[in-house]
């Protein structure tokens, strides 16, 4: 059997419980992700559901841990102004590896959760 994967659905992220007004202010006030309804169902949950492109970013609430390799990369334009953006914010941001044809980074929502920007060279 061939597995088909048509496109990326969602990625999650994880906030400490409660947290969901600070994630806003970050998600919502400094990003500018657009925050999308979750089912009725998964209200109870917790946490957020936004778009950003042609994805999901669902953010859940959990127990804090740290040191997580868990993270969303998203392909943006503009990377260079938008870490100039992100460092006006006093957001923080970590310089990745680069990797040929493609330039980079990572920056940390207020609960550390890494999330990757890059540019593809075309």
């Amino acid at each position: 059997m061939k597995i088909t994967v048509t496109r990326l659905h969602h990625v999650q992220v994880c906030i400490p419980t409660g947290k969901e007004d600070e994630a806003r202010r970050f998600y919502t006030g400094i990003l500018g992700f657009k925050e999308i309804d979750k089912p009725e169902a998964l209200k109870a949950n917790g946490g957020l559901w936004y778009r950003v492109g042609d994805i999901e970013l669902h953010i859940g609430t959990e127990p804090f841990t740290e040191h997580s390799k868990r993270h969303p990369a998203f392909e943006v334009e503009n990377i260079d102004q938008i870490k100039k953006y992100l460092k006006r914010h006093s957001v923080k941001i970590k310089n990745e590896i680069q990797i040929p044809g493609m330039n980079r980074f990572s920056f940390f929502d207020p609960f550390t959760n890494r999330i990757e920007f890059l540019e593809l060279d075309r």
